[in-house]
This record gives structure tokens, C-alpha cells and sequence, in this order.
């Protein structure tokens, strides 16, 4: 579908070249459609960046959305040994997403959005962040029951931020670990690692 195609290319293209570096001309082209279609489908070159935000926005919450909407009734009703797997099962879901290979054009363009937000993050945090920001923090405030709600706050924020590293330092990655890419076996290492630390973490002798 040229809608669809549109939105995939750009989002490559806003990621790598930023929304004032990127050419409508040169988006057109990839998609093997005309300059007319952005206007016609998105109203123009914003119209398609917001587009693009939302397209991402969906894509996680569609890969996510079992997983959350199990831990959300988890965070509501379940024990702290409960919450605690809710959480390790949420981590490793999404640090599978951050190696799967769709995720380093939207991780380009998320991260051009971290250090610059425009109305293209709000829709990104609204659309799927804001949620999976309220089951995450809901389910450490039931395992954490020791810790203020802007300690819990940090917490979420630094766990987290051990997924996003697979993506956004993924060169990093493979050069300290001497692998060409993160393969099945260092795959495995890194989950089992990022499982060993929350379990540290979310230990109630942990500061």
C-alpha cells in the first residue's frame, strides 16, 4: 500500500537525516511513488513525520500488548513474586524488540526526538510510552513496596534504560563483547544477564 510504503521509508530517512534533512523528493523515490502521494495521503512533509511517530507508536504497542495488558492485572492483583516475573517478562520483551532488526530506523528516529521533542514524542509517549511507563512503575511499586513513588520513579527509568542500550549502543555492544552481531548465543548472554541484574535490583535488600 504507497501509504504504508511512505511511512516505512520516511521513517528510515527522518531517523537517519532528521525531519529538516530529510527530502520529501528523496522519500518519494525510494517508495517508487510520486511527491504527490505525501500530499495526497499525509497533506505534506509534517503531516508524514507525525505519521511516521504514530506508525511506531502503534507498531510497539501491537508487539508489546499482550505482554502489558498481562501485567497490568498482575501490577492490580498479584504477589510480589508474581509482579516480580510480570516485570523480568516485560524487560526481556523488550530487549528482544531492541535487537530484532525493524527497531534501528525507529530507534533512530525516537532518539533525533529524545534530544529534540517536537509534537512527534508527544504523540510517540502518548501513543505507547505513557502505558508502558504506568503497568512498569505499577508493578515495581508492588514489588518495591520499601521505596517513595520518586524512587520507584528512577528505578523504572534505570532498568529500562539496560534494554535500550541493545539498540542505541548497539556498535558498542558487539565491539566490547569481540561478535560482529548479537547473535543467538550473545542473545542469550545478554537476557540472562539483564534478568540476573533486575533480580539484584528488585531484591528488597537493594538500596
Amino acid at each position: 500500500m504507497t501509504s504504508q510504503t511512505l511511512i516505512e521509508t520516511a521513517i528510515d530517512q527522518f531517523g537517519r537525516h532528521g525531519f529538516e534533512g530529510a527530502s520529501t523528493r528523496e522519500i518519494a523515490r525510494a517508495s517508487g511513488t510520486a511527491m504527490s502521494s505525501i500530499t495526497y495521503h499525509f497533506g505534506g512533509k509534517q503531516g508524514l513525520y507525525l505519521a511516521a511517530a504514530d506508525h511506531i507508536a502503534a507498531r510497539v504497542r501491537e508487539i508489546q500488548g499482550p505482554a502489558l495488558e498481562g501485567a497490568r492485572e498482575t501490577a492490580r492483583a498479584g504477589t510480589r513474586e508474581q509482579a516480580t516475573e510480570a516485570l523480568l517478562a516485560l524487560l526481556d520483551g523488550f530487549a528482544l524488540m531492541m535487537i530484532r532488526p525493524e527497531s534501528e530506523a525507529w530507534s533512530l528516529f525516537i532518539t533525533r526526538e529524545q534530544q529534540a521533542p517536537t509534537e512527534a514524542f508527544d504523540r510517540i509517549y502518548a501513543g505507547v510510552m505513557q502505558e508502558v511507563v504506568g503497568v512498569f512503575v505499577a508493578l515495581l511499586a508492588r514489588i518495591r513496596t520499601d521505596l517513595g513513588e520518586r524512587e520507584v520513579l528512577a528505578m523504572g527509568i534505570m532498568l529500562f534504560g539496560q534494554t535500550l542500550v541493545l539498540r542505541v549502543c548497539r556498535a558498542a555492544v558487539t565491539r566490547i563483547l569481540s561478535v560482529e552481531t548479537i547473535d543467538e548465543r550473545t542473545r542469550a548472554l545478554l537476557r540472562a544477564r539483564l534478568r540476573a541484574n533486575a533480580l539484584c535490583i528488585l531484591s528488597e535488600n537493594a538500596a
